[in-house]
């Protein structure tokens, strides 16, 4: 199975990820740019385990070279073996896959470098900044009762505009979750302003924040510096991940 997948194949082997071959169930068009799969796992939930925001790598071909993307489990279920995958649609190989995926078709995904670990103390506020590729993630941190990070109230910096984030699946709490819409402009120009006009008024205003980063490469690079540097979050308060690259 992991034959032909270049470097990043030969490197995770050597790292002992394991393989496995998911298998399509079910579809669900969620809006015009977003999509939802149900696939059975070939024996991963069993194999691996499940803990908060657990992702798998897919790999895709883009041109004959092995291409692969991070996707974040949806209601993942052990003893059915199966769980959701969601896609954000925009141009690209995945996007591509997953547009045209009916029930039947496989595709291999590898286990490695996934992994959560809970704040200790628990945060007494949790700061979020995300977008449409990392919601399923946003959905696995917060979800819609007791979460991941406890009972915590968050804030959630969106980048998207509440029309186009009309009819995606938010599992947040709007009693205990605020979120706040912004527009992507400027290649994430306009959210870094807008999360270092926000962000250390909260953070000054609780005693143990914890800080959760994962939108575009170059905007999570820009925010997480900002925030270890400038406010001075230290890093076992802080996760930091960039979910694709802006072309």
């Amino acid at each position: 199975m992991a034959q032909g997948r270049g470097w990043e194949g030969a490197v995770l082997r050597m790292m002992r990820a394991k393989d496995f071959t998911l298998t399509v169930t079910g579809t669900q068009d969620v809006t015009d740019r977003y999509r939802r799969l149900r696939l059975s796992d070939g024996g991963l939930l069993a194999a691996t385990g499940v803990h908060p925001t657990m992702w798998v790598r897919l790999w895709f071909k883009n041109a004959g070279r092995p291409h692969q993307r991070a996707y974040t489990l949806v209601d993942p279920d052990p003893a059915a073996g199966a769980f959701g995958l969601e896609f954000a649609l925009h141009d690209g190989v995945a996007s591509d896959w997953a547009r045209a995926a009916k029930p039947g078709d496989t595709i291999e995904a590898t286990v490695q470098g996934t992994g959560f670990t809970s704040p200790s103390p628990a945060p007494s506020h949790v700061l979020v900044i995300g977008d449409p590729a990392s919601l399923p993630a946003v959905n696995s941190l917060l979800g819609d009762g007791e979460s991941a990070l406890g009972s915590a109230p968050a804030t959630v910096w969106f980048e998207n505009s509440a029309e186009d984030s009309a009819g995606l699946p938010f599992l947040t709490d709007p009693a205990r979750h605020e979120i706040r819409h912004v527009p992507r402009r400027d290649s994430g120009g306009h959210l870094v302003e807008r999360v270092k006009a926000e962000l250390p008024g909260l953070l000054r205003a609780t005693p143990d924040p914890y800080v959760w980063i994962a939108c575009d490469t170059g905007t999570t690079r820009t925010l997480s510096a900002y925030v270890r540097k400038e406010l001075g979050v230290p890093k076992e308060r802080l996760h930091a991940l960039g979910y694709w690259r802006a072309s």
